[in-house]
């Protein structure tokens, strides 16, 4: 039997596991390599958004669509639905692989939201680029 998501340690051991499959894989690897000079706060930053986004506890500080535009940007807009796609298949495998239950299923719920509109936020961001350029 597989665990529930029930506190932070749930969380926090939950970013870690998807974060060493995401840092190794070879497709989308290195856009996380490349930008995140210190993985240690940025893994206690993921627990806290997730831990807000789940147990609505108000830690997460930060403005997910403006750092997923900026890491765009580094990567003149390489950045495509296939990456969102990879990234979360591993979310939902390693859900899969530690928890069960009903947070199992709104964690992916949220994932799948959030990655629709950190691309959309993305794309339009492209666009103003354009614009203005």
């Amino acid at each position: 039997m597989k665990k529930q998501i029930e506190t932070r340690a749930d969380i926090s051991f939950l970013v870690h596991q998807f974060y060493a499959k995401i840092r190794a894989d070879e497709e989308i690897g290195f856009y996380f390599n490349t930008m995140i000079k210190d993985w240690e706060a940025h893994l206690e930053k993921l627990t806290d958004f997730w831990e807000t986004n789940l147990f609505a506890i108000k830690k997460y500080k930060g403005n997910p669509h403006e750092v997923h535009n900026k890491v765009d940007e580094h990567f003149d807009g390489q950045i495509t639905s296939n990456e969102f796609g990879i990234w979360l298949n591993y979310w939902f495998q390693t859900l899969d692989e530690h928890f069960e239950g009903e947070n199992v299923e709104t964690l992916k719920r949220r994932a799948r939201k959030m990655g629709t509109f950190l691309f959309v936020s993305m794309f339009e961001h492209r666009k103003k680029l354009a614009e203005n350029s």
